[in-house]
């Protein structure tokens, strides 16, 4: 079994070994890896304060309920050749693998669910690699180590969210580990040449509707413009920023990030960041989308308008990000949870995964029979949406 040890800042870890390590997880070159577990992308999150660095109390006070407690396994010569990216979470926001019901039948009991341990990309529910280093290295080692990593800080489990399809194929073959389904949506391309190329696949119908919604943009006087790198100003994260805290504010809640960790990202991962930006016809910016790319993938992150358009947000997140698919010949479209009006649009149901571990012998068999009929109700909704798409032809 590999030996972890835990590390309470990312700044303990030297960059160039992360990257490196999580360029092997995630099978690419150097260049555009999955940029919510980039070194950068956590570093910011770290400087900024949106998650909490250097408390190895996993009971102590935070501020954000998210420590960090990165465990790192070490090599015979003494480098680091494995990074698990873990925190003790002290409540259950920004996961987006919901977990409520098991805290409160905790509660009801008089036990703790929280601290619990959990491996994930923060306030991010986009699946990626969730272990750094070698993709094929032993799943049961890690899970023991896990266990019993919990087992000594009196954690309640350990929760491992939005992992890849052949890690979460991996750890349902481990004793104790409890595989959990749900459901995206997600955009393919299929060697699609431009935006009219992909609506050909369409019913008339539904190519209709598509176009009428995006002429409706236009005809509110709306252009809206995508920008990359380095012509991501700082005076645009401004602009965005004051649009993705209007979405929250309409729900009386504020944003998890704030101003400096997204000018951070501007100044650092600007290579991997495309803003949407709309702007009315006295050049004024309305509303804002702001995305994240890696070689193979666009991630919809985070939206925001400063006062309501019809059909906008269709426009800003999703339309723009198709036809940059398109343009750079990216594979696939994650715009992030829920939604079904994003079927009619051609985004397809997209099963996404997890696996969990309860230390509580009682409790981990009443979760084990929860997701098991949670599994059967998700296959079925991906059925049922699948009959719901836009396209003449069912996509191979």
């Amino acid at each position: 079994m590999a030996s972890f040890s835990p590390v309470y800042s990312i700044e303990e870890i030297p960059q160039q070994r992360w990257q490196a390590l999580l360029a092997q997880a995630d099978n690419t070159q150097p260049g555009l890896h999955y940029p919510f577990l980039d070194y950068r992308f956590l570093l910011a999150l770290e400087q900024h304060q949106c998650i909490d660095a250097r408390q190895p109390d996993p009971l102590a006070a935070s501020h954000s309920g998210w420590l960090v407690h990165y465990l790192v396994a070490k090599n015979s010569t003494g480098e680091i050749d494995q990074i698990l990216p873990a925190f003790i979470k002290q409540h259950s926001y920004g996961e987006y693998v919901f977990d409520w019901s098991w805290a409160d039948a905790y509660q009801r009991h008089s036990f703790d669910y929280y601290p619990k341990l959990l491996l994930a990309a923060p306030f991010t529910p986009a699946s990626g690699p969730r272990r750094l280093g070698r993709p094929d290295a032993d799943w049961s080692g890690v899970c023991e180590a896990l266990q019993q990593h919990c087992a000594t800080l009196g954690l309640s489990g350990w929760h491992l969210n939005f992992i890849m399809p052949d890690s979460h194929q991996l750890l349902s073959q481990q004793a104790g580990v409890l595989p959990r389904m749900a459901c995206q949506f997600h955009w393919y391309n299929r060697q699609y040449q431009h935006f009219d190329h992909y609506l050909e696949g369409f019913t008339s119908r539904k190519r209709k509707a598509v176009r009428k919604e995006r002429q409706k943009v236009t005809q509110q006087g709306l252009t809206l413009v995508r920008k990359t790198g380095n012509d991501i100003q700082p005076d645009d994260i401004e602009v965005f920023y004051q649009c993705y805290q209007m979405t929250y504010a309409l729900r009386r809640s504020r944003g998890y990030l704030n101003r400096g960790f997204f000018q951070q990202l501007r100044d650092t991962l600007n290579e991997q960041m495309m803003l949407v930006m709309a702007c009315d016809q006295h050049q004024q910016p309305q509303a804002c989308a702001l995305y994240f790319f890696d070689q193979h993938t666009l991630y919809g992150r985070y939206w925001g308008a400063l006062q309501e358009f019809d059909a906008l947000h269709f426009e800003a997140c999703y339309y723009q990000g198709i036809e940059f698919c398109i343009e750079r010949g990216l594979q696939r479209f994650d715009p992030g949870t829920q939604g079904e009006h994003k079927i009619s649009r051609g985004f397809e149901p997209t099963l996404t995964y997890s696996g969990h571990q309860l230390m509580h012998p009682e409790f981990q068999r009443a979760v084990a029979d929860f997701v098991a009929q949670e599994r059967q109700q998700v296959l079925l909704y991906r059925d049922q949406a699948n009959t719901l798409l836009p396209f003449k032809n069912a996509p191979d």
